[in-house]
């Protein structure tokens, strides 16, 4: 079985040397290149037609997530391993929006970089650290938990109107204790503490015409 053909994207040589090291240790994994910026990965992509890009999201000329972008609009069959300093949530989505099929950092144990490359080359989709697939998790936590349910939204619109607790009990014909009830559930998932901040979120975020 021919080994993984690997391209290495990083604009700081000690790290590139670092995961070459590691690389070069694998019987089953063959490191084709090294480019420092987009550009030349991009070029070089072309040139030795690699299985894997393991690419820095941080590159002098252009970001990880503008080389895949252009790599999918290319349809090139090389597969995205995204090697990054930072759990960034915009880069992440962003990344694997553009058909990367991983994110890793910088810092995971070497077994882990290995693990990936075979895993992304033999065609697992979502290769991601336990760090970042725990943040993941609590992203998705976090929006299900600021979506508001449509009881909510009656409570947010009357508030936005400039109803007090007494009116919008009537309103809606529940007791002035399960407004209140409702005002603590809006705060806490809007992030404000008082129905004034609560009123002006709604406006500004569009919640509420």
């Amino acid at each position: 079985m021919s080994p993984i053909r690997v391209l290495l994207a990083d604009d700081h040589p000690v790290v590139r040397s670092g995961i070459r090291t590691l690389l070069d240790k694998a019987v089953d994994i063959e490191v084709v290149g090294e480019a420092s910026s987009g550009t030349e990965a991009l070029k070089m992509i072309e040139e030795v037609k690699p299985d894997i890009l393991l690419l820095d999201m941080e590159l002098p000329d252009l970001k990880g997530t503008e080389v895949a972008q252009r790599l999918q609009q290319q349809k090139s069959s090389v597969k995205i391993l995204a090697l990054s300093a930072h759990a960034d949530r915009i880069y992440i989505q962003e990344l694997l929006e553009s058909g990367a099929s991983g994110y890793l950092m910088k810092e995971e144990a070497p077994q882990t970089i290995l693990d990936a490359v075979r895993g992304v080359a033999h065609g697992e989709e979502g290769w991601v650290s336990r760090s970042i697939a725990a943040q993941m998790v609590s992203w998705v936590r976090d929006e299900e938990a600021a979506t508001l349910t449509p009881r909510e939204m009656d409570v947010l619109k009357l508030v936005v109107e400039g109803r007090t607790n007494q009116s919008i009990a009537v309103n809606l014909g529940i007791s002035e204790k399960t407004v209140e009830k409702y005002l603590e559930s809006l705060y806490t998932k809007l992030g404000v503490t008082s129905r004034v901040e609560a009123a002006v979120h709604a406006i500004r975020e569009g919640l509420v015409n």
